[in-house]
């Protein structure tokens, strides 16, 4: 047994909680920096972020503050009024992206539906949009059926109709699956859930390159690699191209709910008062939360991000152990692949019996999604932990 179960837990079956989440014998009770604390005062190192959500960390003065002042007025009016502060952000958002307007939402599945419709109002007869294997969109229908991952499927079909399913990093057999009746390709520049899964430095950029020689439309989906979490504001920056949608959620609230779907002004242009909205999308305290995380992703930030994750990836490489397969990443990103013989599901909760945070993705992959403002201590406490582990695997 690896973790003591917590006390006065509640047991599944008496428990009035929907079964939808497999969950750890571990409750916090607060969290500060780098670090959460358990009922019962032990600290953890949080590598993990709430799964890229926490990026700037727990209570972050900064952020805390926007939120506090914020509810000293009101944490919720109708999107039917103006707000200063959601366009404040969204100039902030298209400033960064290049790109021309913003939706509000409230997750990541809702930015990804929010761009399908865009994309087949922008599509008009064009309905069809290609997606790659291994993705993961979201667990709404439409985001569902966009995430090629059988597994994910398995119970709740029949999926949406309109989607087309193409290897990850394979240019040649996206350009044979463009039909007349294609809009849009939706890819991630990282694929997250599917096991952090890097693409050919060419490839999103041929892929571009297709889009604008068929006239459709190049969505990425940043919900888990946006918001600097690769050491640039957006994961596709490091390979030259610009989208024509950029979907967020996850780190850019730093915890609150909140979602983004970014579109150029030729996706725009098509959408009218009606066509989609959302009640709680972009509400204050969320906005508020949002701005002060995009005035935090200093250009110093961003730096600090990208060598953190190089200092943890070539600690990591020098790791000699026949239990790890491959490390891949960019930034604060990263994911290690173990032997078949390992499970992750065991590393991930033999490193939590030591007081680190991480988690699985993919196919036996451990996934490390660490905060942007760890410093070399918390990189050497990870590597200290990490190693002992490794060094008690055995491959029978």
């Amino acid at each position: 047994m690896y973790l003591q179960e917590k006390e006065n837990s509640v047991l599944e079956s008496d428990s009035a909680l929907l079964q939808n989440y497999k969950r750890f014998p571990v409750e916090f009770a607060y969290g500060n920096g780098v670090h959460l604390y358990d009922r019962n005062g032990n600290e953890y190192l949080d590598f993990l972020c709430g799964i890229a959500v926490t990026g700037f960390g727990h209570s972050h003065p900064v952020i805390k503050k926007a939120v506090d002042e914020q509810l000293k007025s009101f944490w919720h009016v109708s999107n039917l009024f103006e707000s200063t502060n959601q366009q404040t952000l969204a100039e902030k958002l298209v400033q960064h992206s290049g790109l021309d307007k913003v939706f509000f939402c409230n997750s990541g599945t809702e930015a990804n539906e929010a761009a399908i419709k865009f994309a087949r109002k922008f599509g008009e007869e064009r309905t069809t949009i290609i997606s790659a294997e291994g993705s993961f969109h979201g667990r709404t229908m439409g985001s569902l059926s966009a995430s090629a991952q059988v597994k994910l499927w398995n119970g709740f079909r029949p999926l949406t109709p309109g989607f087309k399913y193409v290897p990850f990093n394979d240019v040649d057999t996206i350009g044979h699956s463009i039909t007349e009746d294609v809009c849009a390709i939706i890819l991630e520049p990282i694929q997250g859930e599917g096991g952090i899964i890097t693409p050919s430095p060419e490839y999103l950029k041929e892929v571009e390159k297709l889009c604008r020689e068929n006239n459709l439309l190049l969505i990425l989906d940043e919900v888990q690699t946006g918001m600097g979490r690769t050491g640039k504001f957006f994961a596709h920056q490091w390979f030259d191209v610009v989208p024509d949608i950029i979907t967020l959620a996850k780190g850019i609230a730093n915890g609150l709910p909140l979602g983004a779907t970014i579109v150029s002004a030729k996706v725009a242009d098509k959408i009218k008062p009606g066509d989609h909205g959302s009640t709680f999308g972009g509400n204050p305290l969320s906005i508020a939360a949002a701005n002060a995380v995009v005035n935090l992703l200093t250009p110093e930030t961003l730096t600090h991000i990208s060598n953190s994750g190089k200092e943890l990836m070539n600690e990591l490489q020098k790791i000699n152990s026949p239990a790890i397969k491959e490390i891949r990443g960019l930034g604060l990103i990263i994911g290690i692949e173990f032997d078949e013989k390992i499970l992750n599901s065991t590393v991930v909760e033999t490193l939590l019996n030591k007081k680190i945070l991480t988690y699985s993705a993919g196919r036996n992959t451990m996934r490390l999604l660490p905060p942007y403002i760890i410093n070399k201590n918390h990189i050497s406490q990870f590597m200290l932990s990490f190693s002992s582990m490794i060094n008690d695997l055995h491959l029978d």
